[in-house]
């Protein structure tokens, strides 16, 4: 199943620039079952809950994670904290508030088959090696990271730590009959002198098993 929910679609510089252990964090055995695989990235849908025999369901949403640099900022190497307009706080594994929002994107999902072999992988696809503004000034795609948290975590995260490359990597695996999500924190690294406009792009997650 391939959701197109991108993380990061744009990345504002305004007009005149004033723009762990080794335990894992988050990861639950669901147990086998019917063959299914389900990714959510920020704003989901489900009914009810997957530990209360709940549905996954399908969701359009495109969110946007953005940052608006300050003129006297841009280029200054400081890195600038991104903010989403997900609101998805909960995790739809048991309604526990996992993640805050607008600060942190829900990045989660599961893989289920019958049996106890297999292994989904999760990757992410930017559109482009750069964001672009409207008249094709450039910005990498790899200027922009994100760190994995999520509230009442300790260990290593499901998700892990990353920066984009402008190209598809892979972030990580789902084995066989578990649940996974993380709480993504993006940044901007600021280390361009870049000319002021808004620069666009856009992130596809995809969780996909043979």
């Amino acid at each position: 199943m391939r959701r197109s929910v991108p993380i990061l679609k744009a990345l504002a510089v305004a007009a005149a620039l004033c723009a762990t252990g080794e335990a894992l964090a988050y990861v639950v055995n669901i147990g086998t079952g019917t063959r299914a695989i389900y990714l959510q990235v920020g704003n989901g849908s489900f009914t009810g809950t997957y530990s209360g025999g709940g549905t996954p369901g399908n969701n359009a949403t495109i969110n946007q994670v953005t940052v608006t640099v300050p003129a006297a900022q841009v280029g200054s190497g400081t890195a600038q904290q991104m903010t989403s307009n997900s609101a998805q706080a909960v995790s739809f594994y048991d309604n526990f508030t996992f993640c805050n929002p607008p600060i942190q994107v829900y990045i989660g999902g599961f893989f289920r088959l019958p049996g106890a072999a297999g292994t989904a992988t999760l990757t992410v696809t930017t559109s482009a090696a750069n964001l672009v503004n409207a008249t094709g000034d450039t910005i990498p795609f790899s200027q922009i990271s994100w760190t994995s948290s999520g509230i009442g975590d300790a260990g290593v995260e499901a998700i892990p730590n990353g920066t984009f490359t402008g190209g598809t990597q892979t972030l990580t695996t789902f084995p066989v009959n578990t649940w996974r999500e993380s709480c993504h924190t993006f940044s901007y690294a600021n280390a361009a002198n870049v000319a002021s406009g808004t620069y666009t792009g856009r992130a596809t997650y995809t969780l996909s098993a043979p």
